[in-house]
């Protein structure tokens, strides 16, 4: 016992041995206290209120039941943090020569900071780095105050002070306009650089969380100290022993190789170099002069230079889809004081950065009149990307943040959200603009989880947004001085990764306010302010830190008049033309395959349809039996689709998002209803799950088809990927990591050649096509097989097709149910399997889907009269609209063992069996070795059936 105390003494000391001038605050021992002090629990850092509150047995799991609700108190209090820093001190000498900086990646977001006993700064931006000078401090505490303080006020009771201020800005909402969307903290979020969702949205929680989220750090500085070597690659600030490096931007953009570095130094440097090498490309520069170093600690100062990389040298990064995601390690040494000897001096920093090779534009002009008659466009504007010179589908979905407490974000859990978005189909996700800045990586700027060096890696496209969302802001001073240094540090972190495609002012802000405009008497001064904070504002600061990836507006927009000035074009249109990008969301379950109403757009960037989590996704936060039931009061308070619009609770408005949902499974599948009633909520919560997957398929299926159409539409993006909490929402995946069926639904639907039907019933005219999105032409065949519901063949054809790039190949069209249908069969009676095989990237591929000339809720189903076989792989036999579920605890997917794809949701033959085999993410899952008669079968039958 002596022993193992020893040697855990030595190895807490090392941090301060080894780490002097690098203090992590993470080593402090912190406290929590409410305002009045009547709490004072344990603290951490980083961490939030919530999380420590929770840990120290003062609240429970917020996620839990109505625990939402029940912990609104936490928000309506100031929290505080404070640490005693004598273990910093034990290792601090004073010093002239010395300086020792503050550094917090990540303070939510309203904090009075002061350090033994001195103001050190007020904050009111969570999207932003803060470094100061505390060294006078550290020299002078007043009395006997040895501590560093971090007073944290309520979020929520500062909108509301500010918004209470005479000069406050109105923002009016009335029965024709709405200028600010309102979901549980009315009215505040505008005013308040914080993640919009966090005072709730209609798929999530309202906790307005406070704390500091992100790591901080002592870093002390000396222009006489020695320096003790540290990593090279450190997950904390990076130094020398008199300079602080803030940040490394890396812009690529023709093949010139941009680095910017933000530091602060203790002492001057005239004559400071750089000099860059990828090793793979055995490429090294010459040591490159970089402008001087001040000596300056209360400010950073920013150095550039640029470095031409042959064009034909480095191989081209690519989304994985398409081609080789490439990557290459740049080593970057900045050298402050470069002596005459061979190699870098001994205040040098030298790092190694991953980075790739691509370029990527966002195509907004006019189409000529040659693209126009030659391909068959429909007039109006180009909205679509291409990757290196190519033009290309962009699929995929809409990120949210992971988890309402971002210092608990699980790494392998957005892992899985991103790895899933690969194995489904996906090449682009779009992170929207009412959440968070997504970290580089774990380490950089402290971002704790990997999400766009991830995306590097796998080969997925990354849509980037400012956190700007579905309201107008109000345009100050106040705002405009917090707003600028924020979207400069995120432009120039995310520089470096080839993921991303672009930047976008914000989320659906340019239809509110072209409502306004037309709606208020006073709409043009909104319209002013928007011209002035996103078509000009935002635009230039985005565009004098990055030459790398294009600026729009905002995520949905009616495009430009002109890029250079940039104008947007708004109203001014030709009637008949297309502009810019859409989105699509309609409620009324009658509407879900009418084609009519999908939009014929170049690009539409959301659709999508509510779900329920799974059954094992409620038994992690339903607490009592009664509450699993579709409409029960616990139930439906997680449904905030519509919002309240307030902090009533529950969500008043939660009857009509349920019906929603109840409305669609009716209408298109057999009504859940058994005796059972554990079965019937679980068919339920399957059954909107369903729904919900064969609606965005045909939307999907459409605008892959307009790719081939005069919409040319190059680009379709469900919303949305994750979710936030277990509750009802539009996600593809579920709190846990579990897959919705709609996540199997994409990865038939993005695949790489598709055969869909497309039913006009005004007409009774079926068109079945084939869409490809490569860039050669596919060859292959398709089969046409109608069958009955016992699963009898009625009929079969054959049919070769040769897609052209990113096209269609028409395999059938009939008009009337009598050409449509088998001679002699009633639509009730019958459905038709199309299937199809070709050869694309060297390589064959599938698709399957289906069509049923009614609704299966009209549709004449027989017992199905299962069979599974369980073992390592699970097989099949005859069912039609089936699906499996995985137990309670574990996180995986099925794959289908001949194909090699995620399969789960689909429609079985007597005599074709699927066997499918559950791969698991074992990271994930608190179950680890499943009992396989735990797998659920469930199908159409069960809904009605036992």
């Amino acid at each position: 016992m002596l022993r193992l105390t020893a040697t855990t003494l030595v190895a807490s000391c090392l941090p301060l041995l080894t780490r002097a001038q690098v203090f992590s605050l993470s080593d402090l021992k912190w406290t929590l206290r409410n305002q009045n002090g009547s709490i004072v629990v344990p603290g951490s850092l980083p961490s939030q209120a919530h999380l420590d509150l929770l840990n120290a047995g003062v609240i429970n799991e917020p996620l839990l039941g109505i625990n939402e609700y029940t912990e609104r108190w936490v928000v309506n209090d100031n929290w505080t943090y404070t640490a005693c820093l004598t273990p910093f001190m034990q290792s601090y000498k004073k010093d002239a020569s010395e300086k020792t900086f503050l550094v917090f990646y990540g303070i939510d977001t309203i904090a009075n900071i002061t350090l033994a006993g001195h103001p050190v700064a007020w904050v009111n931006n969570q999207f932003r780095r803060y470094t100061y000078d505390v060294s006078h401090y550290l020299d002078s505490p007043l009395g006997d105050d040895n501590n560093l303080t971090i007073a944290l006020e309520s979020a929520w009771y500062y909108g509301l002070n500010v918004t209470a201020r005479p000069d406050a800005e109105a923002f009016p909402n009335t029965v024709d306009v709405t200028t600010s969307d309102n979901f549980e903290y009315p009215n505040v979020r505008q005013w308040i650089r914080k993640i919009d969702d966090d005072f709730g949205w209609d798929w999530g929680p309202a906790f307005v969380p406070s704390g500091v989220y992100k790591p901080a750090y002592l870093v002390t500085l000396s222009d006489s100290a020695s320096f003790s070597e540290l990593p090279e690659n450190p997950t904390y600030p990076r130094i020398s022993s008199s300079i602080l490096l803030e940040e490394t931007s890396i812009d690529i953009y023709n093949w010139v190789l941009n680095v910017t570095f933000g530091v602060r130094s203790v002492k001057s440097f005239e004559q400071p170099t750089v000099t860059l090498s990828i090793p793979e490309l055995k490429l090294t520069s010459q040591s490159l002069e970089l402008d001087s170093i001040p000596a300056d600690a209360e400010t950073t100062t920013y150095i550039s230079v640029n470095w031409s990389i042959p064009d034909g040298v480095p191989e081209r990064w690519y989304p994985y889809n398409l081609g080789t995601p490439k990557l290459y390690n740049l080593t970057v040494t900045l050298d402050p004081s470069p002596g005459e000897g061979n190699g870098p001096s001994d205040v040098a920093i030298t790092q190694t950065i991953t980075t790739g090779f691509r370029t990527i534009e966002l195509l907004q002009t006019a189409y000529s009149k040659e693209e126009m008659a030659s391909r068959g466009i429909t007039p109006g504007d180009q909205w679509h990307f291409e990757i290196n010179g190519k033009e290309f589908y962009s699929m995929g979905t809409n990120i949210i943040p992971f988890d309402p407490f971002y210092a608990r974000i699980n790494p392998e859990a957005a892992r899985w959200v991103l790895e899933s978005a690969v194995k489904s189909g996906q090449n682009m996700l779009r992170v929207w603009g009412g959440g968070i800045y997504q970290p580089s990586d774990a380490a950089t700027d402290g971002g704790l989880y990997d999400f766009y060096s991830l995306c590097d890696e796998l080969g997925i496209l990354v849509w980037s947004e400012l956190i700007f969302s579905d309201t107008l802001y109000p345009i100050n001073a106040f705002l405009l001085e917090s707003v600028e240094p924020e979207v400069r540090q995120n432009v120039r972190r995310v520089n470096r990764h080839p993921s991303n495609v672009q930047w976008a002012g914000g989320n659906e802000i340019e239809g509110i306010v072209m409502n306004a405009n037309t709606s208020l008497a006073n709409g043009t001064h909104y319209l002013d302010e928007f011209v002035y904070l996103f078509q000009d504002y935002l635009h230039d600061i985005v565009l004098s830190e990055t030459k790398s990836v294009p600026y729009t507006d905002c995520s949905t927009t009616h495009g430009v008049l002109s890029l250079d000035p940039y104008v947007l074009r708004f109203a001014n249109g030709t009637p008949g033309y297309i502009y810019g990008n859409s989105e699509r969301y309609n409620y009324d379950a009658t509407q879900a395959f009418n084609l009519s109403t999908y939009p014929v757009s170049r690009f539409v960037n959301e659709f999508g349809f509510h779900s329920m989590p799974s059954f094992y996704s409620w038994e992690e936060v339903l607490e009592n039996l009664e509450d699993f039931t579709f409409n029960s009061t616990v139930v439906m308070s997680r449904d905030h689709h519509p919002p309240a619009g307030s902090l009533a609770w529950p969500n008043p408005n939660a009857p009509q998002g349920q019906y929603q949902m109840s409305s669609a499974v009716e209408l298109w599948l057999p009504t859940p209803g058994t005796s059972d009633t554990n079965q019937t909520f679980a068919q339920w919560c399957w059954s909107t799950q369903l729904f919900q997957s064969m609606n965005m398929v045909a939307e999907i299926a459409w605008y892959r088809r307009g790719a081939g159409m005069g919409e040319h539409n190059l680009g379709s993006l469900v919303w949305q990927l994750n979710d936030i909490w277990q509750g009802v929402s539009w996600a593809a995946i579920e709190y846990s990591g579990r897959w919705k069926v709609l996540n199997y639904g994409l990865a038939n639907a993005y695949a790489p050649v598709v055969i869909q039907p497309f039913w006009m019933p005004e007409n009774e005219t079926l068109t079945i096509l084939a869409t490809s999105d490569r860039w050669e032409t596919v060859q292959g065949s398709a089969q046409l097989t109608w069958y009955d519901w016992s699963g009898d063949v009625l009929n079969t054809s054959t049919t070769s097709f040769s897609i052209p790039t990113l096209n269609n190949s028409l395999i059938y069209e009939g008009t009337g149910l009598a050409t449509v249908l088998p001679s002699g069969y009633n639509a009730n009676d019958v459905w038709l399997l199309m299937n199809l095989s070709a050869r694309a990237d060297n390589k064959t591929v599938t698709s399957e889907s289906y069509f049923t000339p009614v609704s299966l809720a009209q549709a004449n189903l027989v017992d199905p009269e299962i069979a599974v076989t369980p073992g390592d792989d699970y097989t099949v036999e005859w069912a039609r609209g089936l699906g499996l579920d995985h137990p309670y605890g574990t996180v995986g997917y099925f794959m289908d063992t001949t194909t090699g794809l995620p399969s789960n949701g689909f429609y079985l033959i007597p005599g074709i069996d699927h066997t499918l085999r559950f791969v698991p993410n074992v990271e994930l899952s608190t179950v680890r070795d499943p009992n396989p008669a735990d797998f659920v079968v469930r199908s159409l039958w069960n809904n009605t059936h036992v």
